[in-house]
């Protein structure tokens, strides 16, 4: 119990000075803002968790692991201020989820043997939390991605027939499409942007290609630098792509209709076939146990 306790007033201490030494930070930030001639307000909660990923520990907790970076980049956050966020997540969330761990110790198990067990499993859960969930979300914007090519390859078609270059088809679905692709858009601009400050398109979609990960979009990135190096002759191509992936998208509806089916027939068994034999077994069954009676 006063190791608890101790360990309680320990924990409000570095809370109290990391919250002061947010602050004066945060003061900083605003006074370099506007002194530069910028007005931007966030809110005090935002303020934090950016100064706390900004922090030398909430980098490095985010440059020592690899994959989190590549999580990062399929994921679209690229921005400092947007890998300073998950960087406080990453720290505040075992931080976060110790706390709760040693109040529910404290109020439901007081007399507990073995106290360290329930504030270790929540730190440990609170300290994979984050990475999981960022996978779960890269791994589902890799699949809107994969969806959205069906449609872009289409539309590269229509663009390029009616005599565009690579480049400015590119330009083109960037600006128009952000409604009908928005998360593939969101990756043209940035290779655009890229573009424009003298990098070479070709490198650039290959590098987009290998950071994002998908089949889908990896092969129209190799067809689109043919057609930077070539200047034409991949239109078969593209229209080949195109009917590889709807048969892919046939075979993956037929995959998960037939697992669906797998799966109503086990709920069928198990739900409705005891009913099934109570409504037709049970009178003959009545019957028997009458007989046996009598």
């Amino acid at each position: 119990m006063v190791i608890l306790a101790s360990l309680m007033l320990l924990l409000g201490a570095f809370l109290l000075v990391g919250n002061h030494l947010l602050t004066e930070r945060r003061r900083v930030r605003q006074v370099n803002q506007r002194l530069q001639g910028h007005l931007v307000r966030e809110s005090r909660l935002r303020s934090l968790l950016r100064a706390l990923g900004n922090s030398r520990f909430g980098q490095r907790s985010v440059s020592m692991d690899s994959e989190t970076q590549t999580l990062l980049n399929r994921l679209g956050w690229r921005r400092a201020s947007e890998r300073s966020l998950f960087a406080a997540c990453q720290i505040g969330t075992p931080l976060l989820a110790l706390g709760i761990g040693l109040f529910l110790q404290e109020v439901f198990f007081p007399q507990a043997p073995k106290g360290w067990l329930v504030p270790m499993f929540a730190t440990g859960l609170g300290y994979l939390l984050p990475k999981r969930l960022l996978a779960y979300a890269a791994a589902r914007r890799q699949k809107i991605i994969s969806v959205e090519v069906s449609t872009f390859i289409p539309l590269l078609r229509i663009l390029f027939e009616s005599g565009m270059a690579v480049e400015q088809a590119l330009r083109v679905l960037s600006i128009e499409g952000q409604k009908l692709l928005p998360e593939l858009t969101s990756e043209l601009r940035l290779i655009l942007a890229r573009v424009d400050s003298g990098l070479e398109l070709g490198q650039e979609l290959n590098k987009a290609a290998v950071m994002l990960a998908v089949d889908e979009f990896t092969d129209t990135c190799v067809i689109l630098q043919q057609l930077i190096q070539q200047g034409g002759g991949a239109m078969k191509s593209l229209l080949a792509l195109k009917q590889l992936l709807d048969d892919r998208r046939l075979t993956r509806l037929q995959e998960y209709i037939s697992k669906m089916s797998a799966k109503m027939s086990v709920v069928m068994m198990l739900f409705l076939f005891p009913a099934l034999l109570i409504v037709l077994a049970g009178p003959g069954f009545t019957a028997i146990t009458r007989a046996f009676a009598s």
